[in-house]
């Protein structure tokens, strides 16, 4: 039994069916749920019929009405209700708090987003999220009971109750500041989720891995962090920490696992101060700002500026590296380097794919740079809440509608 049939019930597999049936047909007719399914006409009827008594489904105007109609009967055409509710995809950076309010299919609503202060309170943190996750359902006007379910994406290891463990710094407790509990209230399904396995659903569904069931979402942000999908299964471990980027601390060539960005700082500073480049050209003259945008010294590479493909050279061996290892684990097709610097990373990939097949034993995979910018935990964590909405939260709603009709 499917979890959809599950949920509402042992004798209602048919109503289940037709549930399961609606999310991805948009406008149907009973015919076209004979055609997908095991069901008879009559039994598909009923079942549409009790789905529409409880809401979930609404009829539309038939062919005749809606000017389609030639001749003979027309065809009684259902859609899923737009009224079931909303869902909520919460990415909880270290510097960003981004709370996406979605319909469960495919339109987004709201997106609101504030900066997050990294030296704040474990405290200060969970009000934080608390606080933008009220204002973006405001904003979007839905109120908290119209909520189906919630997905949390934090930069760190997450159980499958949603607790994060202890870290030696304390940054786990503080990145996932007790969110389980603290949303527990907002909808009947509230997950917490690491972000790099967010971002390795988002490329699945709708990003540079679609269609492939063997890949690597890197993301490559503030710090580096794997999202594995194996055999077209995202890989979790006991304590969520699969593609946990500490690993890269101990790795000859890597030596951190801070993201792309500071690579690449790190990778000019140093490059001239062992006047490899010189002090006053354009990449020198970056080195001299406090902090160097790493956008721009990837804008000087692809125009061609020697200096700053040099140390898209020396980044990309860093890439390769980490490629490399995550290849020898993991055996991927492809790895996706994530977040908001892939958008202009590819003269370091460039580099990296050079380099790569000298670091493995098996077939290099493909390194692509992701096309979802800065909101591909977002777009991961609104995947994972539409999921946990039609096969969990919908379900039960039609179970306790129908109860409430029969």
């Amino acid at each position: 039994m499917t979890e959809v049939s599950a949920g509402l019930g042992t004798g209602r597999a048919s109503v289940g069916a037709i549930l399961g049936f609606a999310w991805d047909a948009g406008e149907f007719t009973a015919t076209d749920v004979m055609a997908s399914t095991s069901l008879t006409r009559s039994t598909a009827i009923d079942a549409i019929d009790t789905l529409v008594g409880a809401e979930v489904l609404r009829e539309l105007p038939n062919a005749r009405v809606a000017g389609s109609y030639r001749s003979g009967r027309p065809a009684r055409r259902f859609a899923l209700s737009p009224d079931l509710g909303v869902v909520v995809g919460i990415d909880a950076g270290d510097t960003h708090i981004a709370v996406t309010v979605a319909d469960p299919l495919d339109q987004t609503l709201v997106h609101h987003r504030v900066s997050a202060d990294q030296t704040q309170s474990a405290a200060a943190r969970r009000a934080l999220i608390v606080e933008s996750l009220g204002a973006a359902l405001d904003e979007a006007g839905v109120a908290r009971d119209r909520v189906l379910a919630v997905c949390v994406g934090v930069a760190a290891p997450v159980d499958r109750d949603g607790i994060s463990p202890p870290h030696p710094d304390g940054f786990w407790e503080r990145t996932n500041p007790g969110l389980a509990e603290a949303l527990g209230a907002w909808a009947p399904v509230v997950e917490i989720k690491n972000d790099a396995q967010l971002a390795a659903v988002a490329e699945g569904a709708l990003g540079a891995a679609i269609g492939c069931r063997d890949y690597v979402a890197l993301l490559s942000s503030e710090r580096y962090g794997g999202g594995v999908v194996v055999d077209g299964h995202v890989l979790h471990g006991a304590h969520g920490g699969v593609g946990e980027g500490v690993v890269f601390d101990h790795i000859v060539g890597v030596g951190s696992a801070n993201g792309l960005p500071y690579s690449l700082q790190e990778a000019a500073r140093a490059a001239v101060a062992e006047r490899a480049v010189p002090a006053d050209g354009a990449l020198g003259r970056l080195v001299d700002e406090e902090r160097i945008d790493p956008r721009l010294v990837l804008t000087l590479a692809a125009s061609g500026d020697p200096d700053a493909l040099l140390v898209a050279e020396r980044v990309g061996a860093v890439v390769a590296r980490i490629v490399g290892v995550l290849g020898s684990m993991y055996d991927p097709a492809r790895v996706v380097v994530c977040g908001a610097v892939a958008e202009s990373i590819e003269p370091v990939l460039a580099a990296a794919r050079r380099i790569l097949p000298e670091e493995l034993h098996l077939p290099a995979p493909e390194i692509l740079a992701s096309t979802l910018g800065a909101e591909v935990v977002s777009v991961g964590a609104v995947a994972t809440a539409r999921r946990a909405a039609r096969e969990r939260t919908v379900p039960l709603l039609a179970e306790q509608r129908l109860r409430v009709t029969a």
